[in-house]
């Protein structure tokens, strides 16, 4: 009952009261990054699939300019990546417009995070299940190590939270996650100013 109906119900109302309580962080963070992105934007839109693997755009706060070389490449993520944006992601304020796509249906506050479309035909069959609910802002993985744990390990945990959703593990998750964000753990892999790309699962 509570992933078919109160789940869904509870994201909406509390994302809604989220946003308007926290509108005026939104705001100020927006032109914030105005500036600090070099004339790249405040936000970041991309598709991402969502449940059943349905494609929709995710929207979060933009941490990188769009500095590209001599030939018109974009820089390294880590060349990139503006002191600003560095405090924005390390606090997670930038996952924070994604209330917007919770508010819409197509996330959750909990659930696997949404990740490339370009990684759907790497997955294993059992890694895919991942999409059998809504992905989530945040999730099982990002308690048990976040950026900081391999690909193996991340798609193990959203099967296991795929199977065990309840409201309890929802609580769970959500009160570690505000204890990783606090002390701003694992928030890249090392070596990584995120996470290395997924190149399949074999």
């Amino acid at each position: 009952m509570y992933k078919r109906f109160f789940k869904r119900f509870l994201d909406f109302w509390i994302a809604l009261i989220g946003l308007i309580c926290i509108s005026p962080l939104l705001l100020v963070v927006t032109i914030w990054l105005h500036f600090a992105n070099k004339g790249a934007g405040a936000f970041f839109l991309q598709d991402r699939p969502g449940k059943d693997a349905k494609i929709f755009k995710i929207i979060k706060f933009k941490t990188m300019t769009d500095e590209r070389d001599a030939d018109g490449n974009l820089l390294p993520d880590a060349q990139r990546l503006t002191k600003v944006g560095r405090f924005v992601r390390s606090t997670s304020i930038d996952e924070l417009p994604q209330l917007f796509n919770v508010l819409k249906g197509d996330m959750a506050l909990i659930g696997p995070r949404p990740l490339l479309v370009k990684y759907l035909p790497l997955y294993s069959l059992e890694q895919a299940r991942r999409h059998e609910v809504r992905p989530g802002i945040t999730g099982w993985a990002q308690c048990h190590g976040r950026n900081a744990i391999s690909w193996t390990e991340k798609f193990k945990l959203d099967v296991w939270y795929v199977d065990h959703c309840s409201l309890k593990t929802d609580i769970n998750i959500i009160f570690t996650t505000i204890k990783k964000v606090l002390r701003r753990a694992d928030i890249s892999q090392e070596g990584e100013a995120t996470m290395e790309a997924f190149n399949g699962h074999n």
